[in-house]
């Protein structure tokens, strides 16, 4: 499974992306419910790891769970979302 939720390019609030966070513990919910089902669940990713180039949004909108500042040498910082997963898989 792979999922993925965008949020506008806003530096000021892209660290705190309290809405990814959400939105992958709810597909994370309905996994757990999915492989108490029987269903054969092989694995998740998180769309995606970093921020990237999108072909149809070009740098305008971001989906990573680790923030890359394009202006400043691709600086990678761990946003909200990053930590909040961490915890979840120890």
């Amino acid at each position: 499974m792979n999922t993925g939720v965008d949020e506008v390019n806003d530096n000021a609030k892209s660290l705190e992306d309290n809405m990814r966070i959400d939105y992958i513990s709810n597909h994370l919910a309905y996994v757990q419910s999915a492989i108490e089902n029987g269903v054969n669940v092989k694995g998740y990713f998180a769309w995606s790891l970093l921020d990237n180039f999108e072909w149809a949004d070009g740098f305008s909108v971001r989906f990573g769970i680790i923030y890359v500042d394009f202006k400043d040498g691709l600086s990678r910082y761990p946003k909200k979302s990053a930590q909040w997963f961490k915890k979840f898989l120890h």
